[in-house]
């Protein structure tokens, strides 16, 4: 599914994995990192045999936000262009469901892009920064919008004005992640709710997910019409007829 230096991108089925790669910096964002980012989301997005992505990083970092020592020393880079910083926008309104397997450190840019997937899972001792106050920058990949949504809005701003690192633990009694497992656990999770979720009636699970985004942005009774007609159009469909002919109904009789 395309050649890339700064990040993997894989698909089983109807599963992609799109992984931060530059291990050696602890999957550090680069100019080249955002550009391949965009692309790889691009034809996720145009791709329909995609059913859900699942977002991680190689090595033993998630991703930690900017490679701040690629860009103080100066080094050689490609034009960032502004384009690039749609792939915040991606993450969270690609058709699919995607689902963060933060399996190592992620702050900064790294957590709105983790806060930006629908489903969230982290290796046990997964560290967490909202960091940009702390490095003097107000912010960016929109994680004030997405942590407000996840943990309230007070919290959102407790971790974005007193950056400091805050474990799996904190994140799971906040919600922010649904669950931890041992790290050499987490893609074996993951991968198997991604199994569920892609084995679901495709025109169900993309209506499900456009519902939600609808959600964010219309008033109750906008948002109940193209819902309504968003469920008749899904139930019409022949995988969704046959999903609900196979469900395994039980008689009150066989429920006793």
């Amino acid at each position: 599914m395309g050649a890339y230096r700064t990040i993997e991108l894989e698909k089983k089925g109807a599963v992609a994995t799109l992984a931060f790669n530059r291990p050696d910096r602890m999957n550090g964002i680069i100019n080249e990192m955002m550009r391949e980012l965009y692309e790889a989301l691009r034809s996720i997005e145009v791709d329909p045999a995609i059913r859900v992505m699942i977002l991680t990083g190689r090595g033993r970092g998630f991703c930690p936000g900017a490679d701040i020592t690629h860009y103080a020393d100066g080094k050689p880079d490609e034009e960032l262009l502004l384009e690039y910083f749609d792939v915040t926008r991606l993450f969270h309104e690609l058709p699919c469901v995607t689902i963060a397997a933060i399996n190592g450190a992620c702050a900064g840019a790294g957590l709105g892009w983790a806060s930006a997937c629908d489903l969230r899972y982290a290796a046990d001792d997964a560290k967490f920064n909202s960091a940009f106050l702390g490095v003097g920058i107000s912010g960016d990949m929109a994680l004030p919008w997405f942590l407000t949504r996840i943990v309230g809005a007070t919290r959102a701003r407790d971790l974005c004005f007193f950056p400091r690192k805050f474990t799996t633990a904190e994140a799971k009694a906040w919600g922010y992640v649904l669950d931890s497992f041992p790290l050499d656990r987490l893609m074996p999770e993951v991968e198997s709710r991604a199994e569920v979720l892609a084995a679901s009636a495709p025109p169900a699970l993309k209506g499900m997910k456009q519902n939600f985004l609808s959600a964010e942005v219309m008033n109750l009774k906008d948002y109940i019409a193209i819902e309504s007609a968003r469920h008749r159009m899904t139930g019409a469909s022949p995988e969704s007829k046959a999903a609900f002919q196979n469900f395994p109904y039980r008689s009150q009789k066989d429920a006793k």
